[in-house]
Order: C-alpha cells, then structure tokens, then sequence
C-alpha cells in the first residue's frame, strides 16, 4: 500500500469512526438522558453535523466516502477509482466497528445503563415503528438513491466550489428525520454492521438488509449520475486524478 492510499485508508477510518461515534453516540447515551431530550431531531442532526464536520477535515485526503454504499455509488458513476474501492470499504468497516466498541465501553460505565437495541438497525419487530420488510427495502434504496444523488451532484463540474459539505451533511440529517422511526436509519453499512455486533442476536440477523438496500440505491444513484453529468467531465475526474497521482 503507498503513501496516498494508507493516507485516504487512515482519513476513511477516521471519518467513520466519527460518523458512527458522533450519531449513535447521540442516540445512545444523550437521547436517552432524563430531561435532556433531544430525541430522534437531535439525533439527526449530530449525524448530519459528523459528515459536515468530517467532509471539511478529511474529505480533501479521500474524498469523505465514510459509506461503502457512497464509495460503491461513486465507483458506479466514475468518481472512485477501481483501486480504491476495497481499501475503502475495509477502513469504513473498521472505523464503525472501532467507534461502537468504544461507545460501548462508554455508555456500559453509568450502573444502570441498559444496551437495548444499541442504536441498531431493524425491520419488523426491530423497527422503531414496527414497520415491515418492504417498507423499510424501500426507505433504505430511496433515502440513499439521494443521498448519492446529492454527494455526486454537488462535487460535479459546475457546483459551487468549497460548500459541498453543507448540503451532503443537511442531506443527511433530513434522512434521518424521514426515517429513523421506520428503519434507525441506516443508508451506511458500516454505521449499520458496528452497532449490530454489539447489539447481537436478531439485529445480526437482520443486518444483511442494511448492506443489500443501500448499495442497491447507491449503484443506481451512480449509473443515473453518469449518464445525467457525463458531458460535465465527471468521468474525466478519475483520469486527472490518476495523472495527479503518478
């Protein structure tokens, strides 16, 4: 691994502990507080504030993926090269898991705490609402059709230059506001796969749903993408940033 890979590796892992760290740390140990009550909208928004925060320290290093189902959607459209996916996906995967052991170790110290479902992911039963299988494949593909959509049309050609991060973390926080009473709101795999390690049982059981939905929406995203900005040099990108690289 070279020196620019093990640098966009490091600031993915980082970005997604941050991600996961920051908003299932809200769901888990300040929503819950008595009397603090910053419920489901104060949730959503530390999600948002993570990727805004994240995008503007790291996203120059890797791009600010902190998603497989984003890197997939970008790869899918031309914007992430095919060497990067893996590392990518790898380190996200680490950061979450990371971020959950460590929320864990945190919240498991106040006596009475209870895990419950440990800001998990679920359908059915596990859903906040008690919503079914369908409806929460459809909310999973659509919520991030979106929010790829919205990453990859505000990085294209002719958006405004240095503000991408405001709209991609409002995007997100909007997401959350949709649809953490049907699903917990996933539209990341990662965030989805640490919490459920720890949460075990039937959250694990059910994970599979919060990689295959996301993915499934992001891929479509990205194909939509590249056909939408083609003639604004999204696919050129890659063939200047590669040039950049060698």
């Amino acid at each position: 691994m070279n020196v620019d890979t093990s640098r966009r590796v490091v600031a993915e892992v980082f970005g997604t502990f941050w991600l996961v760290f920051g908003g299932c740390g809200a769901a888990v140990l300040a929503a819950a507080f008595p009397g603090l009550g910053i419920g489901f909208v104060g949730v959503s928004f530390a999600f948002g504030l993570t990727v805004l925060t994240m995008a503007y320290a790291v996203g120059h290093v890797s791009g600010g993926h902190f998603n497989p189902a984003v890197t997939l959607g970008l790869w899918s459209a031309g914007r992430c090269a095919n060497r990067h996916v893996v590392p990518y996906i790898v380190a996200q995967v680490i950061g979450a898991v990371a971020a959950a052991a460590v929320l864990w170790l945190i919240a498991s110290g106040k006596p009475d705490w209870v895990p419950g479902g440990f800001a998990a992911n679920g359908y059915g039963d596990l859903s906040p609402g008690k919503y079914g299988l369908v409806a929460c494949v459809c909310i999973e593909v659509l919520m991030t059709f979106f929010f790829v959509f919205i990453i990859i049309g505000t990085t294209s050609k002719g958006a405004a230059t240095g503000f991408a991060g405001i709209p991609i973390g409002l995007a997100l926080t909007l997401i959350h506001l949709v649809s953490i009473p049907v699903t917990n709101t996933s539209v990341n795999p990662a965030r989805s796969t640490g919490p459920a390690l720890f949460a075990g049982g039937q959250y694990l059981g059910q994970l599979w749903l919060f990689w295959v939905a996301p993915i499934v929406g992001a891929l479509i995203a990205g194909w939509l993408t590249r056909w939408m900005y083609e003639r604004e040099g999204i696919v050129e990108t890659i063939v200047v940033e590669e040039r950049r690289i060698s």
